[in-house]
């Protein structure tokens, strides 16, 4: 049987495919072992891959809620920190009306010492002004001092001249009476009498109250006494109208106690002698009596 031509061609395309198909079977076989290994070692490698991502995961996640934690953790910060600085706002704004009201004060106080400044310096002038008299007046003092010293020294002096006047007074009333009685004795003889002799020493009278003086009522203290000499000092003088020769009358309560004859008139004092003196001691005159002109 005769084969056409196309059956020919066809199995001469058959004949080469089956060599080409015998070729790649042959390839095949002879690389399929390394394709295995290589799949395998694949799989082995996704597989440690896929757990490698597994874990990345799981990190992934255990760093993803520990941000989360942290975020809400700085959400609660920044919320106390946000509470924390409206608390700082609110203080800062008492702080300022804190400032705004020591400052105030401190305008008053500022006004208050400047005033008080003024008032010092002006208590300052007075104070000046009043060393000024207490110095014109502790000169004023030492001066009338050295007047009361010279005056007291006048009157010891004058008090000693009087007391030697009373000696004498005395000596010449002895002589007199030693000359009385001889002029007795003398005409005695004769039958004749002269008038009875006074003693020489005047009886003491008793105290007894003068007349008041009616043109003039003059009130004063006694300052200074002196019973040794009769003397006595009284708060009142020349500028009250005092004069030498006077006589005031020294008071106790309602109890008379003496006179006082004024004999050295001063401007602010006056010296006079005492009469009529208490036989009492505790009718004497001392310090704090009153004296007046008029009963």
């Amino acid at each position: 049987m005769v084969l056409s031509t196309l059956t020919k061609v066809l199995i001469v395309l058959l004949t080469i495919s089956s060599i080409f198909l015998c070729g790649i079977v042959v390839t095949y076989v002879a690389n399929a072992t390394d394709y295995k290994q290589k799949y395998d070692g694949l799989y082995q490698s996704y597989n440690a891959a896929k757990k490698s991502e597994d874990n990345a995961k799981t990190e992934l996640n255990k760093t993803i809620e520990e941000k989360n934690r942290e975020a809400d953790k700085l959400k609660e910060q920044i919320a106390s920190q946000e509470e924390e600085i409206i608390g700082l706002k609110a203080n800062l704004a008492n702080a300022q009306r804190d400032r705004d009201d020591a400052q105030r004060s401190v305008d008053n106080w500022a006004s208050i010492t400047k005033d008080f400044q003024q008032t010092n310096d002006k208590q300052g002038l007075r104070l000046d002004d009043a060393l000024a008299q207490i110095v014109q007046l502790e000169t004023e003092q030492t001066k009338e001092r050295k007047e009361l010293k010279e005056t007291t020294t006048a009157l010891i002096e004058k008090m000693a001249i009087i007391a030697q006047l009373e000696d004498k007074s005395k000596r010449l009333l002895e002589e007199k009476t030693e000359l009385q009685n001889k002029l007795d004795q003398f005409l005695q003889q004769y039958g004749k009498a002269t008038a009875a002799p006074e003693p020489v020493t005047a009886i003491k009278e008793k105290a007894k109250v003068t007349p008041p003086t009616k043109d003039i009522d003059l009130e004063g203290l006694v300052t200074v006494v002196d019973l040794k000499n009769l003397l006595a000092e009284i708060s009142i003088g020349e500028a009250d109208g005092v004069k030498d020769g006077m006589r005031f009358h020294a008071t106790r309560g309602d109890k008379f106690i003496c006179d006082i004859v004024v004999f050295d008139v001063q401007p602010e004092k006056a010296i006079g002698l005492l009469e009529l003196m208490q036989d009492q001691p505790q009718d004497q005159p001392k310090v704090g009596d009153n004296v007046s002109t008029n009963l």
